[in-house]
């Protein structure tokens, strides 16, 4: 058992001096939508989906002027309404989805803002996150804290490479490569201190604990002074916060293998 634990445990070191809110957010963020997309929860990267989305409403926008004009010919019109119905069905199908992501990315900008030095994320997808059937367990040692980037969040060069890298390794593990028919959930679990209070966006959980029969998929980002030794920490007293916002997957009509 703890040989196939270890099998799924990283560590991950990159050349940055220290973490900064951007390239946290970004890693974490990035890690959101490969489990999404890995986990058949999502028909396209989250990248690919933000731009449907606006697509499709800038067309929706685009036929609504469009019928406003009063030389159009019925033979138009009709065909312009026809296109907004189907173009209004696939803005609903993605409007929840698209508005949880939105909601989940302010959630961690905000609690990244007010803790810079965040040290250990959960990604937990399945019916709960007591009982999920994936977990994803990111920690960052910070050793000394960096700038925190608090009001940048723009993508960098050292954002870019930590994702990739953190990506690179989830799928050189064997993430993604069991997943279950039907939409789930995603839940987003951040240990921060206990003084932490957003109850708009996250609720204290304390003493988070999850069915440990599920094998976590564990990534330790450290920056490449701290791969020779371990940085004490010199954190106050954390505990769980569960994020209110959660992503329910897309039904992806698909059917198990028999």
């Amino acid at each position: 058992m703890e040989a196939i634990e270890a099998s799924r445990s990283s560590e991950i070191c990159t050349t940055a001096g220290a973490f900064d809110g951007s390239v946290i957010f970004h890693t974490i963020y990035d890690v959101i939508g490969f489990v999404l997309y890995m986990h058949q929860q999502i028909p396209s990267t989250v990248q690919d989906m933000s731009i449907e989305f606006d697509t499709m409403h800038s067309e929706y926008s685009q036929l609504v002027s469009a019928l406003a004009e009063t030389e159009v010919k019925a033979s138009q019109r009709r065909y312009h309404i026809s296109k907004m119905r189907d173009i209004k069905l696939g803005i609903r199908r993605l409007e929840k989805l698209m508005n949880a992501l939105s909601n989940m990315k302010n959630a961690i900008q905000l609690i990244i803002k007010a803790i810079p030095s965040i040290e250990e994320i959960i990604l937990a997808l399945g019916a709960s996150p007591q009982r999920p059937q994936h977990i994803y367990d990111l920690s960052f040692s910070h050793g000394t804290t960096g700038p925190s980037g608090a009001n940048d969040f723009d993508r960098s060069k050292a954002a870019d490479g930590l994702s990739r890298k953190a990506i690179r390794t989830l799928v050189s593990k064997g993430a993604g490569s069991v997943t279950y028919p039907g939409s789930s959930k995603l839940f987003l679990l951040i240990k921060a201190p206990s003084s932490f209070n957003q109850p708009q966006h996250f609720l204290p959980k304390r003493d988070f604990r999850y069915n440990r029969k599920i094998m976590p998929f564990r990534l330790l980002f450290k920056c490449r002074n701290q791969c020779q030794e371990e940085v004490a920490s010199t954190s106050e007293d954390l505990i769980w916060f569960q994020c209110r916002h959660v992503i329910k997957g897309l039904a992806m009509n698909t059917t198990a293998e028999e």
